[in-house]
């Protein structure tokens, strides 16, 4: 994608992301990722945070881990993916099980994605469900 003047713009330019892990340096790294493809990003530490910025200021995708202090991941999932105006959520773990995973979809989430991801997976991925999701859009404002 370019702009008016013929600059290469981020695949992720104007999408606002909400990055959560508890982690300072994965999530300095992810943020710094995320907003060298142009997105506005802010952060949180813990569940609650990021409970309360999806519900007073709605991002377009959260990065969610899902070890957590205050609030875990699924409990912060179960909170953000409850509304119609929810964000596009991936989760990031390190627990491999199955049931984790499931419970995971059961509650919305739109990716689920094991630790260490790589960070050019993990914005491949947000670009897919972003561009996925304005696809729906177009589709839903021709019908």
């Amino acid at each position: 994608m370019t702009d008016h003047a013929g600059e290469q713009l981020g695949r992720l330019e104007e999408v606002r992301v909400l990055i959560v892990d508890d982690e300072r340096d994965v999530l300095e790294s992810v943020d710094a990722a995320f907003q060298s493809e142009g997105a506005l990003t802010l952060t949180a530490m813990d569940g609650d945070t990021a409970v309360e910025i999806c519900y007073n200021d709605p991002p377009d995708l959260v990065i969610l881990d899902m070890m957590l202090p205050k609030r875990s991941g699924f409990l912060a999932l179960e909170k953000i993916k409850g509304r119609e105006d929810s964000p596009l959520v991936i989760m990031i773990t390190a627990n491999e099980g199955k049931r984790h995973q499931a419970y995971a979809d059961s509650l919305g989430v739109d990716a689920y994605l094991l630790k260490p991801v790589p960070l050019t997976r993990l914005l491949d991925k947000a670009v897919e469900l972003i561009e996925r999701e304005e696809d729906e859009l177009d589709e839903v404002d021709e019908d």
